[in-house]
Parts: structure tokens; C-alpha cells; sequence
């Protein structure tokens, strides 16, 4: 039990650290633990070092909104979310963004303890039609998002690029260094759809000053668009090949993330933590792997589920604890000019592109960021832009793509 509690205290330490640099997923400090295995197994012991990847995950879901909402770089949970969060900061309301990504992400994981017991118990029977009717849904729903596009053909045309630009990655993914795992290349393909495109059109004023009168999102709203995006976490957290970035393209269904920004944080933001907690249940109830972290975690002598879930809520109230103080450190970067910002994140993005990936994943990066350009352009939500994850999951629900 010692090893348990060290590795909790470890977890929360990493999983803030990931959490708070630009465009780093969890999985990266996954592969960073498990590539030093030998030396802290014999520290934590097995059971805390899987102890301590799965506390620094769901740390990790609450911290990651603060490089999201203040630079305006996503990482790979953070995509979409990362547009109505950092248009808020550049209004002055940054620390409201950051305080409801947090509240929505700890109403995530209220909702996730129940809903995991539920789909532990209840879904594995029925898992070959989920299976198969998944790749059905996701076409329902990026048709109806097509047709209701601004411009039909465009919101096609940079949806399908996208997805071959994410098909592109995935198949040739092999050519990267891997230096902490395949799912690096993420962080590339959706910093260069997301991130630098808007590091690219932004002001070059800085961070605005930031004022929080409170979060104005009345509870009568907080809880119903936090349990949508639970189960939207509990979906993506169960079926195959998908993730909370995917997640995050089917709330824009229900919750619009340019005239609902509120409402939309809340919802991603839930979605991303229960998504955490629900891929542990999978993996318990199917002994599948739904995310780096628990692929990562799968080799090694795990504690009890029971234990894994105190964890995971102990985590999460560090998580939100710690974002809450830390919801107000804007006013460190208003000294910066911004431009000497804008170019810092983008270097640093290139930086760890590069260690992570190579110069595989610096032509990602590039490409990516040309087809997260045109949007701006063209004047479409970039929303289309996650064709680079819908796409490639869509073809392997219907048996036409390895992933």
C-alpha cells in the first residue's frame, strides 16, 4: 500500500507537469514512466508505478486546459476545446475558462464512477453490435455536421484532406523515432491543425489582462452539459479506435464550441476525464486498451480496480484543486510581448515535435499546419479539421483500415 500512496503522490506531481506543458498528452509521461520501468519498479514497485500512470492521466485531464486556454495549444484531448477557451482568455475571461474546464472535469468524473459500474456489468454482451454499429453512427454524424456547414463543399473538402492527411500519419507512422510510443504523432497532427494556424492569426498583443467576476454558467446548466459530455467520454471510452478528441467532434452536435463556449468546455472537459475512468473499466471488462496510459499500465501487476478508482477520484481532486490555483497565472505571461510568445509556443512545439517524432513528425507538423490554415481562409469552422481523427476511425469501424 505504501508503493500505492508514493505512486499517487508521484502521479499527481507528473501528470501536473504534462498537464501544464504545451501540446504534451499523458501518454508522453506514460512512455516516459514505462521507458524507466526497471529502475522505479524497484522504487514503487509494480502496483505504484501503474499507480502512478493512471493518477498522472486523470491529473492530467484537469491541468491541460491551462497551456489550452492561455497559449491556444491543443494536445490530443484538447483540439477542439482549445478554440472557445483561448477566445475567452483573449476577452480578458481566461480564468473563468480555466475554472469551468475544471468544474466541468470534475463533474466528469462524478458521473464516470457510476457509469463505469454500469457499462462493466452491462456492455460486454453486447460489445460485437457496438462494434459494429459505431462506424454507422460517426457517418451519421459527420454528414449531418457537413450539411450543415457554411459551405457544404468546403467543410467536405477540409474534412476528407484532413482525414487523409490522418490516414497519411497512421500508416506511415512507422517512419517517426517513437522516441516515447506511436501516439507522439498526435501531438503533431493536431498542433499543426489546431494550435499554430491560430498561433499564426492571432493578435501579436500578448494575453490580455484577465479579470474573473465569477463563473457566470448557472448550475442548472453546469450539470447537464458535464453528464452529455460523460457520456460522450463513456462512449468514446468504450468502443474501439476512438478517443476524446473524437469525443470532442461529436459534442459540436449538441453543444456549439463558437456560440456555447461555456457550455462546450464544460461538456469536453467532462468528456476527457470519464473517458480517463472508463477506459480502465474496458480494460478490466474486456482486456482491452483504450489509451496509451492503460497500454502502458497493462504489463505490469495492477492494484485492484476498487484501489485504481480511489485513485483516480483522490487524482482528480488534486487536479482540480491545483487548476484552481493555478486558473489565474495569466498575469505571469502579460509581461511577454506577443509576438516573442507566439513564436516561443510555436518553437517549443517544434522542439518536441522534433525529440519526439523526428523529421517524420516535423512533415506532419508541416503538412498539418497548411491544412489548418485554410479554414481561416476560407472563413469555415474548423471543426472539418478533425477529419484527421473521424476519418481514419470511420474507415477501421468498417474493417477498411488498420490503426
Amino acid at each position: 500500500m505504501e508503493g500505492v500512496v508514493t505512486g499517487l503522490i508521484a502521479g499527481v506531481l507528473l501528470g501536473t507537469i504534462s498537464g501544464l506543458l504545451p501540446g504534451i498528452h499523458a501518454n508522453t509521461m506514460a512512455g516516459i514512466l514505462l521507458g524507466l520501468q526497471a529502475a522505479l519498479a524497484g522504487i514503487l514497485g509494480e502496483e505504484g508505478l501503474a499507480t502512478a500512470m493512471f493518477a498522472a492521466l486523470i491529473t492530467h485531464t484537469f491541468l491541460d486546459t491551462i497551456p489550452s486556454t492561455f497559449l491556444g495549444v491543443p494536445d490530443a484531448d484538447t483540439a477542439l476545446s482549445v478554440l472557445p477557451s483561448h477566445a475567452l482568455c483573449l476577452e480578458g475571461h481566461g480564468e473563468e475558462a480555466v475554472r469551468t474546464s475544471a468544474l466541468g472535469a470534475a463533474w466528469g468524473l462524478s458521473f464516470a464512477l457510476p457509469l463505469s459500474l454500469l457499462c462493466f456489468y452491462l456492455l460486454p454482451p453486447l460489445q460485437p453490435l457496438l462494434d459494429w454499429g459505431i462506424g454507422i453512427l460517426l457517418v451519421a454524424v459527420v454528414g449531418a455536421m457537413i450539411l450543415a456547414a457554411e459551405s457544404p463543399r468546403w467543410g467536405a473538402a477540409i474534412f476528407f484532406t484532413s482525414g487523409i492527411l490522418g490516414i497519411f500519419t497512421m500508416q506511415y507512422g512507422y517512419l517517426a523515432w517513437h522516441t516515447l510510443g506511436g501516439s507522439a504523432l498526435l501531438m503533431p497532427l493536431l498542433a499543426g491543425l489546431f494550435g499554430l494556424p491560430a498561433l499564426l492569426y492571432s493578435s501579436h498583443a500578448g494575453v490580455p489582462p484577465q479579470t474573473f467576476e465569477g463563473i457566470s454558467t448557472p448550475l442548472g446548466t453546469i450539470i447537464p452539459q458535464s453528464a452529455l459530455g460523460a457520456l460522450a467520454g463513456v462512449l468514446v471510452g468504450w468502443l474501439p479506435g476512438l478517443s476524446t478528441a473524437t469525443a470532442n467532434g461529436l459534442l459540436t452536435r449538441f453543444v456549439s464550441y463558437d456560440r456555447d463556449r461555456r457550455g462546450y468546455i464544460l461538456a469536453t472537459s467532462a468528456a476527457s476525464t470519464s473517458n480517463a475512468f472508463i477506459g480502465l473499466a474496458a480494460f478490466f471488462a474486456l482486456g482491452r486498451e483504450r489509451s496509451g496510459v492503460i497500454a502502458a499500465m497493462a504489463p505490469l501487476q495492477l492494484p485492484s480496480p476498487l484501489v485504481l478508482a480511489i485513485v483516480g477520484c483522490l487524482a482528480g481532486g488534486a487536479g482540480y484543486l491545483l487548476t484552481v490555483l493555478l486558473a489565474g497565472s495569466a498575469s505571469a505571461l502579460q509581461v511577454l510581448d506577443g509576438r516573442t510568445l507566439n513564436f516561443g509556443v510555436a518553437g517549443f512545439v517544434t522542439l518536441v515535435t522534433l525529440l519526439l517524432s523526428g523529421p517524420f513528425g516535423l512533415m506532419v507538423l508541416l503538412l498539418a499546419t497548411l491544412v489548418g490554415i485554410a479554414p481561416y481562409l476560407i472563413d469555415i469552422r474548423k471543426i472539418f479539421c478533425m477529419g484527421a481523427i473521424l476519418l481514419p476511425v470511420i474507415l477501421y469501424s468498417f474493417g477498411l483500415l488498420a490503426l
